[in-house]
Formats: structure tokens, C-alpha cells, sequence
């Protein structure tokens, strides 16, 4: 999934989602991460599923699947009970960097959007290009292989190490704050009320990839 950078995103304001400063849904603690430019197979495993984890509180990710990325595409290294799904998503900004995007689907996301990260890293490991990636996914979505979210649901991203982008100023990856995105299959930032003099000039308006079948809307929850 690849998330761009916008100029407005939502506030939270009556939503009850966990402040990454809550003491009552404290997180997995992150590694490190703020020199990183990549994130591939080579990082060591325990930093890889540290990372996952501290997407979501630890009370969902505590009890969650969670895949690491290894030569071959995504491993599954334990089998959760909540049916949340934990991963470490990324994208390519540049050809040496990614960006860190740690993230914990629910049961829905787990049966429909997760399944693309999972080929997306296949066909990664298997020597594909990001355009014959893209035209794969696109043609799973067309002939049933993938499907959109069917029901409301959400994704955590709240981890304080997200790296997203790129930044369409530099083109790199740039840090970006705990959030939640819902599902918002093929919404675009229309549907969000906006004239199209501000749809050109704010594309993104929180969402992510608009106008797809894994159209996000993204909020963060105010501190």
C-alpha cells in the first residue's frame, strides 16, 4: 500500500481510538528506526515483528497474526486469535529506499487487503517490477482473485516509526504520525464535498489511494 503525502488530513475529534499515549493501550515498544531508510529482508526477525507489532495497543496486537518479510515475500511467524493481522507494509520511493509502514488489519482487511501485500512481496521476491506488480494486482481485482473491503472496518497504523511518503517536494520518505484508516473502497476526494479547484490542489484530502478498491480514509486522533 502506498500511502502519499496530503495537506489536510482528519482530525479525530468524539472517535474513541487510543492515544499512542495512553497508559491503558500502550503499544509494543518500536526499534529504533529513525535512520532507516529501508525496510527489506535483511532486518534481523525480532525487529521486524517489533515492528509490526507496534502498529496497534497492545491488547489487539498482543493476540494478532504477525508476518515478517523474508526472501521469499512475507512469513507468517505466529498465528494470532483476534483476527487481526500484523505486517510491515512498504513501498518504493527511490530504488534504495522504502518507505516503514507498520500496520494491523482487522479480520476484514486480513481476509481481503491483506492478501494483496502478501502477493505484492511474492512477485517482489520473484524479480517482478513495480509495474508488472501493479498490473497483477490490478488484474486480481478484475478477474476475483482480490476483492474490496464487503464491510466497515479499520486498519491500525499508530506505530511512532512510520515512514511514508515519498514527499512530492523531495521525493523521500518522511516520518508521519500515528493514525487509523477505514475502508473506503473506490472513494475519491470528491465524495468528501470538495470542489475540484480544491481537488486540484489537495488531491489526497485524507485518503489514500483514491478512487482505488483499497481507498482508505485516514484520521488522526488528536493528542
Amino acid at each position: 500500500m502506498k500511502l502519499r503525502i496530503w495537506t489536510i488530513a482528519i482530525v479525530a475529534g468524539s472517535l474513541l481510538i487510543p492515544s499512542p499515549a495512553s497508559g491503558a493501550a500502550a503499544q509494543t515498544q518500536a526499534p529504533d528506526t529513525t535512520n532507516e531508510k529501508a525496510y527489506d529482508a535483511s532486518m534481523p526477525r525480532e525487529q521486524q515483528i517489533a515492528l509490526a507489532l507496534s502498529a496497534a495497543p497492545a491488547e489487539v496486537s498482543g493476540n494478532a497474526t504477525v508476518y515478517i518479510l523474508g526472501p521469499q515475500g512475507y512469513e507468517k511467524v505466529r498465528q494470532g486469535t483476534n483476527g487481526f493481522s500484523c505486517i510491515v507494509g512498504r513501498s518504493f520511493a527511490k530504488p534504495t529506499e522504502t518507505t516503514i509502514a507498520p500496520m494491523c488489519y482487522d479480520a476484514e482487511g486480513s481476509r481481503t487487503l491483506l492478501l494483496v501485500s502478501l502477493r505484492t512481496e511474492e512477485l517482489r521476491a520473484a524479480g517482478k517490477s513495480e509495474a508488472e506488480i501493479k498490473a497483477d494486482i490490478a488484474n486480481g481485482y478484475k478477474d476475483g482473485r482480490f476483492k474490496a473491503p464487503a464491510k466497515p472496518g479499520f486498519l491500525y497504523m499508530m506505530s511512532s516509526k512510520n515512514r511514508l511518503g515519498p514527499d512530492p517536494k523531495t521525493g523521500e520518505t518522511v516520518g508521519f504520525p500515528p493514525h487509523v484508516m477505514f475502508y473506503a473502497p473506490y472513494m475519491t476526494a470528491k465524495d468528501l464535498g470538495y470542489s475540484q479547484q480544491e481537488l486540484d490542489a489537495n488531491p489526497y484530502m485524507g485518503l489514500a489511494n483514491p478512487g482505488e478498491p483499497d481507498a482508505l480514509i485516514v484520521v488522526i486522533p488528536a493528542r
